[in-house]
C-alpha cells in the first residue's frame, strides 16, 4: 500500500505545532483536533484564540472542548464526524506542561490538577484505538516529583497492548535553534516495530552553528519597535509602553547583554526597576539576569516560553536591534516554517501561540518516525528536514559518537531489525 494515507487526531492542538509536522507530510491526513483555548487556568474558553491560528495553517477548525470534562467514549463520539468511519492511525496528545514545568517553583511541591490529563490519554486511546500515540511535554513529566502520572500512563497503555518509550532531549540536538529540553513519548501497538528520534538520528549530528540565532534569523530585515515589515505581516515587534523602557533596552549591550550591565551606567537609578534594585541589594541575582536580556547571535536562543511577548519576561530582546524579537523571529526560533501565519485579535496571543507550541521542525521528524513505524522503511535524514525552516541537509554530519542523542532513556527497549 505504497500510497496509503494515515489519519491523525491532535488533542490539545494549540496553534498547530504538532499537527503541522504531520500535515506537511503527504502520507498523513490530519482529520480532527480539539482544544479549549485556555489562556491560563482561571481564564475562560477561547481566551488564547489558538484555534484561529490552527485553522489558518492546517485547514480544519478544531473542536473547542475542555478535555478534562470528556471521557473516552464521549471523545470518540465527538470525533466521529471527523473520522467519518476511518480508523485512527496517530493520536497526538500533549496535555499542558504548565503543571510540570520547573519554571514554576510551586511545581516542585504541589501537584497541579492539570497533570491528571496525562493519565486520561489512556482512556482516550482505549476508545479511539490508534496505532501510535505521541506526546511532548516538559522534562519533569518523566523526571520530576510527579512523574507518577507518566508511570501510570505507561502502565495503562501496556495493559491496552502498547509498548511505550519516553526520553528527554535537548531539541537543539535535532536542529532546533533553541535550548529547549523536552520529554518525548511514543507508544505503538505490540505487533509494530518501535522506533524513536534517537534511532532516526543514529550516527549523525547537527553542526552547532546551524542552531545559532544568527543562522536562524540573521537574514531577516531590520525593523523598529512598533513597526511591521511590508512583505511579512508576521515580522513585527510591539512598541514600548514608555520611554524609560526604550532607554533601558538601549542601555543594554548588544549580543547577549543583560540588565545587570545597566549598573555601570551613570543613569542606572533611572533605568533599573525596583525589582532589579532589590536583587542587587541582596546580592542574589539567581536567574533574574535573563530578564530584559538580549539573545546572543552565536548561541541557540533561550527556551521560547508562552510569556515571550515581553522583554521583561526573559531573554527575548533582539541581539542588536532595540526591540523584542518579532513574531516571525521567535516563530523561526521555535521551528515554524517561514510562511506560517498567526491569527488573533491580540498580538500577545500570537506570542503565546508560539511559546506554547510543539516546534514543527521537531514534529515533522516525529511524523517521519511514525512513517517508519507504519511502513517499515527508514526515511533518509534529508527527507526529515521540514521545508522552509532554517535547517538544511548540509548542516548534518556524521557523529564521532555512535549512540543516541538522548539525555535519559527511561524505557529500555530493543528495536527490531528492519
Amino acid at each position: 500500500m505504497q500510497n496509503k494515507t494515515y489519519t491523525v487526531v491532535d488533542l490539545f492542538s494549540g496553534a498547530g505545532g504538532m499537527s503541522f509536522g504531520f500535515h506537511a507530510n503527504p502520507r498523513f491526513k490530519v482529520v480532527g483536533a480539539v482544544d479549549a483555548q485556555f489562556g491560563k487556568p482561571s481564564s475562560r474558553n477561547s481566551s488564547i484564540q489558538c484555534n484561529m491560528t490552527y485553522a489558518k495553517n492546517i485547514g480544519i477548525a478544531p473542536i473547542e472542548q475542555d478535555l478534562n470534562l470528556v471521557n473516552g467514549e464521549q471523545l470518540a463520539d465527538l470525533l466521529a464526524p471527523q473520522l467519518n468511519g476511518e480508523p485512527l492511525t496517530i493520536l497526538s496528545a500533549c496535555p499542558p506542561c504548565t503543571g510540570f514545568s520547573r519554571a514554576n517553583p510551586q511545581n516542585h511541591v504541589a501537584d497541579d490538577s492539570r497533570n491528571t490529563l496525562v493519565g486520561k490519554v489512556a482512556d482516550w486511546a482505549s476508545a479511539l484505538k490508534p496505532e501510535i500515540i505521541v506526546m511532548e511535554n516538559a522534562r519533569e513529566l518523566i523526571k520530576g516529583n510527579f512523574s507518577y502520572h507518566y508511570q501510570n500512563l505507561e502502565r495503562y497503555l501496556n495493559e491496552l497492548g502498547y509498548r511505550v518509550h519516553g526520553s528527554i532531549h535537548m531539541l537543539n540536538s535535532f536542529g532546533l535553534p533553541q535550548k529547549r529540553e523536552r520529554a518525548l513519548v511514543i507508544a505503538v501497538r505490540e505487533h509494530m516495530s518501535l522506533h524513536t528520534l534517537e534511532d532516526l538520528w543514529e550516527g549523525y549530528v547537527v553542526r552547532p552553528q546551524a542552531t545559532f540565532v544568527r543562522r536562524a534569523i540573521g537574514h531577516l530585515p531590520a525593523i523598529a519597535a512598533g513597526q511591521q515589515h511590508l512583505k511579512d505581516p508576521m515580522h513585527f515587534s510591539p512598541r514600548f509602553a514608555s520611554e524609560t523602557s526604550i532607554r533601558r533596552l538601549q542601555g543594554i549591550p548588544q549580543d547577549g547583554g543583560s540588565w545587570i550591565d545597566l549598573r555601570e551606567l551613570s543613569n542606572s537609578d533611572e533605568l533599573l526597576t525596583p525589582a532589579m534594585q532589590r536583587h542587587i541589594a541582596k546580592g542574589k541575582l539567581g536567574s533574574h539576569p535573563d530578564v530584559y536580556g538580549r539573545m546572543w547571535w552565536d548561541r541557540p536562543a533561550p527556551t521560547i516560553k508562552r510569556e515571550c511577548g515581553h522583554i521583561g519576561n526573559g531573554r527575548y530582546a533582539h541581539p542588536e536591534q532595540d526591540r523584542l524579537g518579532s513574531v516571525r523571529e521567535l516563530a523561526t526560533l521555535q521551528g515554524f516554517p517561514s510562511h506560517y501565519q498567526f491569527e488573533a485579535t491580540s498580538k500577545t496571543n500570537m506570542y503565546r501561540h508560539i511559546g506554547d507550541a510543539v516546534p514543527p521542525l521537531i514534529s515533522y521528524q516525529i511524523g517521519k518516525v511514525c512513517e517508519w513505524i507504519l511502513t517499515g522503511k527508514k526515511p533518509s535524514l534529508e527527507s526529515c528536514i521540514l521545508p522552509h525552516t532554517h535547517l538544511a541537509f548540509d548542516d548534518i554530519e556524521r557523529s564521532k559518537v555512535s549512540k543516541s542523542l538522548s539525555l535519559f532513556d527511561l524505557a529500555p527497549y530493543t528495536p527490531r531489525a528492519m
